[in-house]
């Protein structure tokens, strides 16, 4: 289960890395810069965008391209192999205050884009972070369905869509929850506590979901991800060799691939440091092929 670096990213903030199956190829974005990147397993070849905002997560588009969450809201954006980015902001979001962008996201499994809102300075402690969701066809400022988050994080599904799961990755609060979610109208209810990962090594931060039903998450400072299994108990935990994992996503030609994104801080100079790569691990289980943007039509109230 030892991680192999695939990709040398040095992202200041790699995340959400997305598995294309058609393509052989994994994509994920590095935000601060807006960077759309993907990795062809094939050939190794790399490939590089850049989109007009910072760019934090991108799901697949049922009709080609992406849809993704950036600063000021949903955008789809088409990359071209001549490294241009085509983009258009689909439904904008009214954060509370101006230092803001969303930061986690991916569908539900009847392909609903969700993603979390937070205020660039963690070091505010501010609780201003909410949890939107984007539907087909939604043009029109999209309405929070959650709040009172400072770092929404650790966004997954489980396998038939009936639960989901959230955290929150400040340090003042590492927790994950879990809802009830009605896959007919995208609602979660009955929030309650999944995992309190204070007692445990690491933040929570970006997650994903095996075929089993158990979540995974990394443990960003502890250089880990846990399997949690659906009731809660800590399963295991892999290494990889960065102190900052921030997403994971099956991937590969049989789902039983965990690719991780991770951070480079800006004090980081050593040339020898992973900090920042894209990782590749066996973890002994099979993942869930991840919905693509589309498959329910937002209907005006």
């Amino acid at each position: 289960m030892q991680a192999e670096l695939i990709v040398d990213a040095r992202n200041a903030v790699g995340e959400s890395p997305v598995w294309v199956p058609e393509e052989n190829a994994l994509y994920w974005v590095n935000i601060p810069s807006g960077g759309l990147q993907r990795w062809n397993a094939s050939s190794g070849k790399i490939q590089g965008w850049e989109a007009p905002e910072m760019l934090a997560c991108i799901a697949r588009h049922q009709d080609g391209g992406w849809v993704a969450g950036m600063e000021s809201g949903f955008f789809r954006l088409h990359p071209h192999d001549d490294g241009s980015l085509d983009s258009e902001l689909c439904a904008s979001v009214e954060h509370s205050r101006a230092d803001m962008r969303l930061n986690d996201g991916r569908c539900d499994r009847q392909g609903r884009f969700w993603a979390g809102s937070m205020v660039l300075n963690m070091g505010a402690n501010a609780d201003e972070g909410r949890m939107y969701r984007h539907e087909a066809g939604q043009r029109s400022p999209v309405e929070a369905q959650l709040s009172g988050f400072i770092v929404p994080n650790g966004l997954g599904f489980s396998p038939d869509g009936r639960t989901m799961y959230l955290s929150d990755s400040h340090p003042l609060i590492q927790q994950i929850w879990a809802f009830d979610y009605d896959i007919d109208s995208g609602t979660p209810s009955n929030r309650r506590l999944f995992v309190d990962m204070m007692p445990l090594a690491g933040r929570p931060d970006g997650a994903a979901v095996d075929a089993d039903g158990c979540y995974w998450i990394c443990a960003n400072d502890a250089g880990l991800i846990h399997r949690f299994t659906p009731d809660g108990r800590l399963d295991r935990s892999l290494e990889v060799p960065v102190k900052k994992p921030t997403m994971c996503a099956f991937g590969g030609s049989q789902l039983d691939t965990l690719f991780v994104t991770s951070i480079r801080p800006g004090d980081d100079n050593d040339p020898q440091s992973l900090a920042g790569g894209v990782f590749a691990l066996n973890p002994g289980v099979k993942g869930l092929a991840e919905p693509a943007f589309g498959g329910r039509k937002h209907s005006a109230s």
